[in-house]
């Protein structure tokens, strides 16, 4: 890994909100969840959460999702796993939904460990996420139309979110844990020795200040050998 690239991740992981999350419900365009992760990269988000129509939709959207190598895509066939999951990390539950009890995007505060879950491209949330959800939001709209495209969407309560946090201080100090940082280090700077890992079933080795692998000749020896030579 050049010194240059090290900076780069480096960099990104120091910006990186483990506390902030996007939900998509029932997928059904791949594309846009494509989307959807690219704009969680750009403000920092870690980890992104699906709730898949079906299991060969699963299969057809990991090509979208892994798009982007730097976002953890937590894959989940039931609404009420995922929302469990998030709430399993004290995650306020929001859901974009046009109701009478909606309230301007605006006016949630954001600092607060958040998951913002967005409902289907064509039928909106599931009645499960209106139910389990801590607060329904809105984007006001004074057009013809009622709704944004959802990565559209995604996109502009994300950057409230991260406005929010950044005058509170949130972007200024790291905030992922050391084991994820290491492990998002080995695989971006060392993608072809991750893949052999992953292949070999070998634990990733620790990466020093320097973006170099450290680890003992059995490790060195067994990336280099076949399986079944071990």
């Amino acid at each position: 890994m050049t010194p240059e690239r090290l900076e780069r991740i480096n960099t990104m992981l120091d910006k990186r909100q483990p506390d902030l999350t996007v939900c998509m419900e029932g997928v059904h365009k791949t594309h846009n969840l494509a989307a959807v992760v690219r704009s969680c990269d750009a403000i920092g988000v870690s980890d992104v959460h699906v709730v898949w129509k079906s299991d060969e939709m699963e299969v057809r959207g990991g090509s979208a999702a892994g798009s982007q190598n730097w976002i953890d895509v937590h894959n989940h066939h039931k609404t009420t796993d995922a929302i469990a999951a998030m709430k399993a990390q004290g995650m306020q539950i929001l859901v974009t939904n046009l109701s009478d009890t909606a309230i301007d995007f605006r006016e949630v505060d954001y600092t607060k460990p958040t998951a913002i879950i967005l409902g289907q491209e064509k039928f909106g949330a599931s009645a499960t996420a209106l139910a389990l959800a801590d607060q329904d939001i809105i984007i006001p709209m004074v057009g013809m139309v009622q709704s944004l495209n959802v990565s559209v969407a995604c996109s502009v309560v994300l950057y409230e979110a991260q406005r929010q946090r950044q005058l509170a201080g949130m972007y200024n100090k790291p905030r992922l844990s050391e084991k994820r940082r290491q492990r998002t280090l080995f695989e971006g700077g060392h993608p072809i020795f991750a893949e052999a890992c992953q292949r070999k079933r070998l634990p990733y080795p620790a990466i020093d200040e320097d973006g170099q692998i450290v680890a003992d000749s059995d490790w060195w020896q067994k990336i280099q050998m076949n399986k079944k030579a071990w």
